[in-house]
């Protein structure tokens, strides 16, 4: 069989599960948890990173930027203007061109603005940028990143850190059916079996963050979210039987005692 890679900027990965580096008690622990996940990309909130101190530990003294594709992200940003300075300061740091855009509408929601973050990856793209985009779970919005040469769209499952899982299957599933782009369910997902069900609608991918770190074992919650990932992907792969009305016998009737 043929080998099911993430393709995403013209990078291939093993691993579908991208996993977040925030609100871990540690860089040690986040360390062990990310390694628990057997991701391959981790996001990096680049206005929270310590290029300052010098003196304190950083992420890269626990997590090697050559075994993992550092996804800066643009976390606590809520202009295009704030974005993009973000992102042009972490090409200048560490080289990194593959980057998330997030452009927040408000502090209550953490809800992406949609107007402001379509504007942002046009210019991103221009500049250089691979750009994968957390967005609305809007269809149009989606073909509109799509449009403006995005390099993945990342839609919400609900709201950021809210644990709440997928509330509207119905419009990923539009993203999905109509978006060539890889799409990676970003934000909300709660726990292991969320992340199956993305997987099973046929997403490319699914990023945690909350979900592991916040959970009482990070460890092992970390462990099962690699196998949900895989488990979702292979179960949609396999192609589900179509669903009835009524029941049907699993045994034929005919040839009975």
């Amino acid at each position: 069989m043929k080998k099911d890679l993430l393709k995403i900027a013209g990078k291939s990965f093993n691993s579908r599960l991208i996993v977040g580096t925030g609100k871990y008690k540690s860089l040690k622990q986040t360390s062990e948890a990310i390694k628990a996940s057997k991701a391959e990309i981790v996001t990096v909130a680049v206005r929270r990173v310590n290029i300052l101190d010098k003196r304190k530990k950083t992420l890269m003294d626990f997590l090697n930027p050559k075994k993992f594709l550092y996804l800066p992200n643009t976390a606590g940003c809520y202009t295009s203007s704030e974005a993009l300075r973000t992102l042009r300061l972490a090409r200048e740091i560490g080289g990194w061109n593959i980057v998330k855009l997030e452009v927040l509408g408000d502090k209550k929601t953490l809800l992406p603005d949609m107007p402001e973050t379509l504007k942002s990856t046009k210019t991103l793209v221009r500049e250089g940028f691979k750009v994968m985009v957390y967005c609305t779970d809007d269809l149009l919005y989606a073909k509109k990143l799509e449009d403006a040469g995005a390099s993945a769209i990342m839609p919400l499952a609900s709201p950021i850190g809210s644990g709440l899982g997928i509330q509207n299957k119905y419009n990923l599933l539009m993203i999905i059916k109509n978006c060539k782009l890889p799409v990676i369910v970003d934000a909300g997902i709660g726990t292991a079996s969320d992340a199956t069900i993305a997987m099973e609608l046929g997403c490319d991918g699914v990023l945690v963050n909350s979900a592991i770190a916040m959970a009482q074992n990070p460890i092992l919650m970390s462990k099962s979210f690699a196998q949900a990932v895989k488990a979702g992907r292979n179960s949609y792969l396999a192609g589900r039987m179509k669903k009835k009305l009524y029941s049907a016998a699993t045994s034929p009737f005919e040839g009975l005692i």
